[in-house]
Parts: structure tokens; sequence; C-alpha cells
């Protein structure tokens, strides 16, 4: 099941995955999806089977191993690839896994880019375990959105990471890993979330530019 914002005849579609906790029609995935889509992007939320057995069960249960989250992701895109212009992405660990297929697709099926939204680049509290080494090779264009002090990955440290070029990193000012920000910043959730739509609708614009 995909739930789909935004016109059909979009100059490209992204599609985006939940990340490992809450699925495709949380708040944060519902806010960027309908921004988007606000701003004339079709947009195609999905989830990954771990999550639709938890939606069909009531019983909360891991996410799949990676083998899996990438077979399931796969299948996704290449219905949409068909159909035209395709973009992919997805909050923190969709993200990652988008961000692990995206030059495969490329190649195979002309995928334009990437949009993490969050990325986790290690575990909070460990960050000697880093999820890092495929970009530093990435050669698809790839938006990494991330809030400034995200435990998976604050900005002090990203910003001395090695990543490839074709790497873009934003910051969400004062914004967690679901770029909330905290209260003596003066900003709110919600327009933390627009700061991310538009960031990412930017994005977008640049790829489909002709």
């Amino acid at each position: 099941m995909q739930l789909l914002d935004g016109p059909a005849d979009a100059a490209a579609t992204l599609l985006l995955a939940h990340g490992a906790g809450a699925p495709m029609d949380s708040p944060f995935m519902a806010a960027i999806a309908t921004g988007l889509a606000a701003r004339g992007w079709r947009v195609a939320r999905f989830e990954f089977p771990y999550m639709q057995r938890l939606r069909a069960t009531g019983r909360r249960q891991a996410p799949d191993r990676l083998p899996r989250l990438l077979e399931a992701f796969r299948a996704e895109a290449a219905d949409l690839a068909a159909a035209g212009p395709l973009v992919i992405g997805g909050k923190s660990m969709g993200g990652r896994v988008a961000s692990l297929l995206v030059d495969e697709l490329a190649a195979a099926a002309g995928v334009r880019g990437c949009i993490c939204l969050g990325y986790p680049f290690h575990p909070p509290g460990r960050p000697d375990q880093l999820r890092t080494s495929h970009l530093e090779q990435l050669c698809t264009p790839t938006l990494i959105l991330q809030g400034e002090r995200d435990s998976f990955g604050r900005r002090g440290e990203v910003e001395a990471f090695s990543l490839s070029p074709a790497v873009e990193l934003a910051w969400i000012p004062a914004g967690d890993h679901s770029f909330k920000p905290t209260r003596a910043s003066g900003l709110s959730e919600a327009g933390n979330w627009a700061t991310a739509v538009e960031l990412a609708h930017r994005f977008l614009q640049r790829l489909t530019v002709h």
C-alpha cells in the first residue's frame, strides 16, 4: 500500500520510506509529504514489511534485516521509476536504505537523487559505529537534512566527516532527530518541518531543471 500526495503530472515523484519506529502516516511523514505536494511534487509513501505486519497485527517488532529492507525499497522504486522522473529518500532508517540504493537505481532506473531526513550517522551514544562508508563514495546527488542537535549525528560531528561531493548537508536549526527545536530557540516544530520542506523543494527543483 502507498500513500500518494500531489499532482499525478508533477515534474518528479519522491518515494519516501519511514524511520525505524514510526509508520508512513506519522505526523512528521505527513508534514513533509503534504508540504511538498503543496509545492507541486508527487510524493509516494510506503511501509517496509515489518511495519505492514505491525499495522495488521498490532504487535510491535524489530525492523526487518537490511537485505529485506533493500529488497522492499527496490520493488517500490521499480514500479514508480517506469512512470517518470523519480527521487528516493526517507526518514532516518528509510533515508539510509535509500542512500544505499541510490547509485544502483540511478544506473538501472534513472533515479535522479536522494533526500535523507535525519540521517542516522551512528546510534545515539555510539559515535564509533559510523554508517558513512558509502556516503564517501556516492555519485548521485543526495541531500541530507539534519537537525543541528541530532543524537544520531550532531552538527559538530557531521561537519568533520569526509563525505562525497555529491552529498549536500543542510541544517535544521536547533533540531533533534525529528527536527524538533529547543524551547529556548524560539522556533517551533511545525516551523522546522516547513524549513525542511522548503530545502527539499529547492533540491528537487535543481534535479529537474532541464
